[in-house]
């Protein structure tokens, strides 16, 4: 096979001016704010890899159960079913698949050794934010899937969805992980119709969500014993201080996960445990802290299977599979563009 494609959507000056725009506006708010995508530079990433691995952290264990137990029932909907759309496509034909935040693109692996096995993928594209990364990606890629065509897209998926490969395969866009949890409400409903005007009818949209639950077993997640969680929170001061000069001191910042029940939302926050003064020299800014206030470093909203079926709706798409573990803690919810 050819050498992976990589499509730049955004590069290094393009982040960095992202970085300050939204460390000047979040810091500067009332309350003060940080988005989780500040957490994910290299450390950040390793830090939230190791936190899928800690026993509380249930999500990932869940999702991974869900798509081994399925990956042959879905990867045969995905070739050959109609759906309620009536759009159909011969039996055995190749899909082209794009995953969203990929990471390390080990969560979709199951899936795409599944269709490999049947000759039903075409090409697997990654979308992420680290060009780096994604070059190191692809190459384990291609020894493990020495027979399709690859691809990466490095840029935001919350902006450059209009990159997206279009090879006239059907294509399935998976977004794993929880991570649609960790967009705010707005943007939540503004990805979902970015997202569906960028495919075709009949292209494919397969979401992980983690589901309402006992608020315990939801929290425990935020809560691990080996204190992974905490350190992941932290790292965006370590990111502000690594790209901005800044002097934040992120081992007298405590960390907190805060239960909503009204939003159904892990409220994520740092609260400062003594008064501190701040500098941020490339925002040519200082901040003080006061001695227990607080900045909102995330969200991760749970959902109702049935919400999230009416949301996927109003922005243009049909459910038409959902799977859930055992437990009913995670869903795999597997739409099509109408």
């Amino acid at each position: 096979m050819s050498e992976p494609a990589l499509r730049v959507c955004l590069d290094e000056t393009e982040l960095d001016a992202a970085l300050r725009f939204d460390a000047r506006m979040g810091l500067t708010s009332d309350p003060r704010y940080l988005p989780m995508r500040l957490h994910y530079d290299r450390r950040g990433s390793a830090l939230f890899s190791e936190l899928t691995r800690q026993p509380e952290y249930y999500p990932t264990r869940c999702e991974r159960e869900i798509l081994a137990s399925h990956a042959a029932e879905i990867a045969d909907v995905l070739a050959t079913e109609t759906g309620t759309g009536g759009f159909e496509h011969p039996m055995g034909a190749p899909v082209s698949v794009v995953e969203l935040g990929a990471g390390s693109a080990e969560k979709i692996r199951v899936l795409l050794d599944a269709l490999d096995r049947d000759d039903l993928l075409e090409s697997f594209w990654p979308f992420d934010v680290d060009a780096e990364s994604m070059r190191e990606v692809l190459r384990g890629l291609a020894r493990a899937y020495p027979d399709i065509r690859l691809g990466g897209i490095v840029g935001d998926f919350a902006l450059h969805l209009q990159h997206l490969p279009d090879d006239h395969h059907s294509r399935v866009v998976a977004f794993l992980g929880g991570t649609f949890g960790n967009f705010a409400e707005l943007e939540r409903d503004q990805f979902l119709r970015d997202l569906r005007e960028a495919l075709r009818p009949g292209d494919w949209f397969m979401m992980g969500a983690d589901l309402v639950k006992d608020p315990e077993v939801i929290l425990s997640a935020y809560h691990d014993e080996a204190g992974v969680t905490a350190e992941f929170n932290r790292n965006v001061l370590h990111v502000l201080n690594r790209r901005l000069g800044a002097d934040f001191e992120p081992e007298h910042f405590e960390h907190l996960a805060l239960w909503d029940e009204a939003a159904s939302t892990v409220d994520l926050r740092l609260r400062a445990l003594k008064p501190m003064s701040v500098r941020l020299p490339a925002l040519e800014l200082e901040i003080g802290f006061a001695s227990g206030e607080e900045i909102r470093t995330g969200v991760s909203a749970k959902f109702r299977p049935r919400e999230l079926e009416h949301r996927l709706a109003d922005a243009g798409f049909g459910t038409e599979h959902r799977w859930s573990d055992p437990s009913g803690y995670f869903g795999v919810f597997l739409a099509r563009a109408v």
